[in-house]
């Protein structure tokens, strides 16, 4: 039986809704970004960080944050599709939780270059 299009633009960001409501209250992998998110946040208060400093925060806070999304939507797809150990399955989530080490690897290294300064300052 074919499933039917949905086409609506309303029902499209319900789903889309759900589906982050999902990521968070299923997935510990979220909760962890998005509570360093938090952390960065406050830190870029009190630090006072300028708007291009904030924006590349932002940028890397969704880069990092939907990679994760990606990246869960990729196993769970997987593991319903081909439940038995399989090779090329195991390559392909593998690849996937890669690509979300290195944004977060580079997102970190990115905070260090935006943060790091300012504390120094604030300790000498």
């Amino acid at each position: 039986m074919k499933k039917k299009k949905n086409n609506s633009l309303i029902k499209s960001f319900y789903h889309a809704f759900v589906g982050i409501k999902t990521s968070f209250l299923e997935e510990t992998k979220i909760i962890i970004h998005f509570s360093i998110m938090t952390l960065v946040i406050i830190l870029g208060i009190v630090l006072s960080i300028n708007f291009t400093e904030w924006m590349t925060c932002l940028i890397l806070f969704s880069l990092v944050i939907s990679f994760e999304m990606v990246n869960t939507a990729i196993e769970i797809t997987l593991d319903a599709c081909i439940p038995e150990i399989n090779i090329s399955v195991k390559k392909a989530k593998d690849i996937s939780a890669g690509a979300v080490l290195i944004a977060a690897i580079i997102s970190a290294i990115i905070g260090l270059m935006i943060f790091l300064p300012k504390i120094i300052a604030i300790i000498k």
